[in-house]
């Protein structure tokens, strides 16, 4: 995950004193802890943050046939280069249930024809890479083979989620923090934490389709499916008193 900063963060930090009503403070006895915290002095302060993830996945397509005057010679032509494909994939550790495989036998005129399709998913991209390279290598022309297309498992989008909102709440924290510094206060404990606004944008969950031109390089292909996310927080802490420190305020 890598940490943007904000173009236009909104951040406001609020010094407010409990109205007269508020319940008169609980004596702290003697020896444990430090001075009670002021009741009702609150420091309201709302703060963002923003997140990116690069895509987790990626399939890649795989299309092959063959043509032939007798049915068995069609199937056993594509049936060589499925194992092929299969058994290399398998040998740079990708899981059989990674593997899908659709295959179509027809007549044509007078003679058979046997098309096949190989999806692959991968979570490593090397590896990906080092598959694509040995099966051009070896299959040539007889293989067609799809750009990747990248994409996010709905787990690694949800992780960015909490990602972000925890980001937002710890720098919103920080601001408190520094405010009460200003002020030579203390910073205490939560009081209110509510999440105000998030948004996503970019990159895109598990699709067929992809939009993206053939004349893309990998690296694009990867930023263009990279996802944004942005959290927006409101919270409310207490203020326990002075700081235990000599600095004078300026």
């Amino acid at each position: 995950m890598a940490l943007l900063a904000p173009p236009h963060a909104r951040v406001f930090a609020e010094l407010v004193q409990a109205p007269a009503t508020a319940q008169a403070p609980t004596a702290t006895p003697a020896g444990r802890g430090g001075p009670p915290a002021h009741p009702g002095r609150e420091v309201h302060v709302s703060g963002s943050a923003e997140l990116s993830a690069g895509p987790d996945r990626a399939r890649v397509s795989l299309r092959l046939g063959s043509r032939k005057g007798a049915a068995g010679a069609a199937r056993s032509s594509v049936a060589r280069r499925l194992e092929y494909i299969a058994q290399s994939a398998r040998q740079r550790g990708v899981p059989e249930e990674n593997m899908t495989v659709t295959e179509d036998f027809s007549r044509v005129e007078n003679t058979y024809q046997m098309e096949a399709e190989v999806c692959i998913i991968f979570s490593d991209f090397g590896k990906m890479q080092n598959v694509c390279n040995l099966l051009i290598e070896k299959l040539g022309t007889s293989v067609t083979i799809s750009p990747p297309h990248f994409y996010h498992t709905p787990e690694a989008v949800d992780t960015l989620r909490r990602q972000v909102c925890v980001a937002a709440v710890g720098n919103t924290r920080r601001k408190a923090q520094e405010v009460c510094r200003l002020f030579g206060q203390s910073l205490g404990k939560p009081l209110l934490i509510r999440e105000e606004e998030t948004k996503e944008w970019g990159g895109h969950i598990d699709s067929h389709l992809s939009n993206s031109p053939d004349s893309l390089t990998l690296q694009e292909r990867i930023q263009n499916a990279t996802a944004y996310a942005s959290c927006r927080v409101f919270a409310v802490f207490e203020i326990k008193g002075k700081e235990n420190r000599r600095n004078k305020l300026l």
